[in-house]
């Protein structure tokens, strides 16, 4: 696999769990909360997907080759940026896993877009402040 297609299918992963709108080659769009993707066949599941006409569906399965546009509804987290802005604290102890959606710091704490989800301390006290910063500044 070639470093485009690998940065094209991270993009794609970074939007599981957001909001987006899907239109097809018939020109129906559905929004709704992107739970599931096959990177072969770019087929998706859409969680409380709604149409153009305003109907709830529960889960919609959009086959890859009738989808003509995946648009992010929500700007996905940007995990690199809190990689570097954590690596200015914490020079030469961050290990990016952006694939994956998660930071490895001093091998032993691990956050995600959802802030600290592995260890504890001062030095996991240290990285959630970070966290809380950038996300402040971020959502701005």
């Amino acid at each position: 696999m070639s470093a485009a297609q690998r940065k094209f299918f991270t993009e794609i992963a970074a939007l599981l769990d957001k909001t987006v709108t899907v239109t097809t080659t018939n020109g129906k769009e559905y929004t709704g909360t992107l739970k599931g993707i096959n990177p072969e066949t770019l087929s998706l599941c859409l969680a409380e997907a709604k149409d153009q006409k305003g109907k709830t569906i529960d889960r919609a399965f959009l086959n890859g080759t009738v989808i003509t546009q995946i648009l992010a509804i929500e700007k996905p987290f940007n995990l690199k940026a809190l990689a570097e802005r954590l690596e200015k604290v914490f020079p030469r102890l961050i290990r990016l896993y952006e694939d994956k959606g998660f930071i490895w710091v001093m091998d032993k704490i691990k956050i995600t877009e959802n802030g600290v989800v592995e260890g504890k301390g001062p030095a996991a006290e240290r990285v959630q402040k970070v966290y809380d910063l950038f996300l402040s500044e971020t959502t701005k």
